[in-house]
Formats: structure tokens, sequence, C-alpha cells
């Protein structure tokens, strides 16, 4: 059977990284994407690497009218899919604090960040049962840390987090052959969060080469929430 994945986010940053280290391991790679030239690009470079990209399908989780389209999309010429990565996201206002932080920045990150990305979700979960499939979420402890504590950010994460926990324990009850855990990859240099790269932060090659790893590892990790690297206070 082939091995085919969705990395949604794959246009750039750690979704990239992920959709590139998959497919030098042996996946063929689906790119989740809302922009056409940044996809197409991306399709181009990966193709060029020697990576087998099977196209781009358009996934804007603020638009949940989309998010049936891509569905469907998917379903037709992908019925093999196997490996949903829900990585794309936004970051909300990172710059204030919880006081002057605005409603409005709260409803679009949870709208992007936890509702969007639980209808991609759901909407897939039959085809990815079929497939004896996984999801894989992309994001940060529910925990707060005292050293990086964005409220929207955080919140949204924390959204997911609890998605994948009630999802698994429901995987677990129903015999349901799906897999769903969170991981955490730690600090990254991403367009995210203005590419900052202080000490302790990472690549984008690491870590989408450490997530291929532990996608590829043969374990099984359901509700698992796994720190590739932990938050630590900064230098």
């Amino acid at each position: 059977m082939k091995k085919i994945a969705l990395v949604t986010g794959a246009n750039k940053g750690i979704g990239y990284g992920i959709a590139k280290y998959l497919g030098m391991s042996g996946w063929q790679v689906i790119i989740g994407a809302r922009d056409a030239q940044r996809a197409e690009k991306v399709v181009t470079e990966l193709k060029s690497a020697g990576i087998d990209v099977l196209g781009w399908v358009n996934i804007e989780l603020r638009n949940l009218a989309s998010l049936e389209q891509a569905t469907q999309e998917i379903g037709e010429k992908y019925p093999e899919l196997s490996l949903l990565v829900n990585n794309a996201g936004i970051p909300g206002d990172m710059s204030v604090d919880s006081q002057h932080t605005v409603l409005n920045d709260i409803q679009e990150t949870l709208n992007v960040n936890f509702i969007g990305t639980f209808a991609l979700t759901k909407a897939l979960m039959p085809l990815l049962t079929q497939n004896t499939g996984r999801i894989v979420n992309v994001t940060v402890p529910s925990e707060i840390s005292p050293y990086w504590h964005p409220l929207a950010y955080v919140a949204s994460k924390a959204a997911q987090n609890a998605m994948m926990g009630v999802m698994a324990i429901e995987f677990q009850q129903a015999g349901t052959p799906l897999e769903i855990f969170s991981v955490h990859p730690g600090p990254t240099t991403t367009d995210l969060n203005g590419n900052m790269a202080l000490p302790g932060f990472h690549d984008i090659d690491t870590v989408g080469r450490k997530m291929a790893e532990l996608i590829n590892d043969g374990q099984s990790h359901q509700g698992e929430f796994i720190e590739l690297y932990p938050i630590v206070k900064e230098s």
C-alpha cells in the first residue's frame, strides 16, 4: 500500500521541513497550503530534490466551506491517504500580554488553529480510518511556560491538545483503527515567530528530520504528547 501524507501549512516553515523529510523517507506527500504561488514553488522545489510530491490542495482553515471542497478533492484524488499532519496555523498577536489581547485576536486564532483544524480532521477521519491511518498535531504544551505564553496561540493549541486526548480515548474505546498524537517541536526559527533565533532554537531541517523519524519509528503513540525540544529559559 502506498504511504500518502497530507501536511498542512507545508509551503513554508516547520510544515515544509516535515513534508521534505517525510518525502525523503519514502512517503508520497500532498502539500496543504492557502497560497497557490507559494504552493507551486514548494512542489517544484521538493520534486527537484527527488521527493514524490503528488500535488497541493487548497487548505484555508478559516473557511469551513473550502475545507469541505478540499476534503472532497483529497478523497477523489488520494483515496489511500493514511497520514494527516495538522501543522498549519496562525500566531495571533504574540507581542501583547493577556490584559492587552483583543477579543477578535482570540477568536480568529481559535477559529483557525482549533475550529479549522478540528473541521479538517473530522472530515478526513472516515478516509483515514479506512486506511488505518494516523493524525499528528503540531502543537505546544497546555501547561503554561513562564518563559513564553502568548495567550491566543497557547489557548488555541491547548484546545488542539484536548481534541487529541478526547479522540485518542474514543478511538481506543470504540476499537477504531486510527491513531492520534501531538508533537511539540520546541523553539524553532520560522516566520511564525519573526524568524527568532535565540539560544536553544532549532532550524526547520532539524525539526523536520526529527518529526519524520518519530512518525516512522513503528511505535504506537496513541494519545501521547511528545516534546522534541522543550521550551527553556532564554539566555
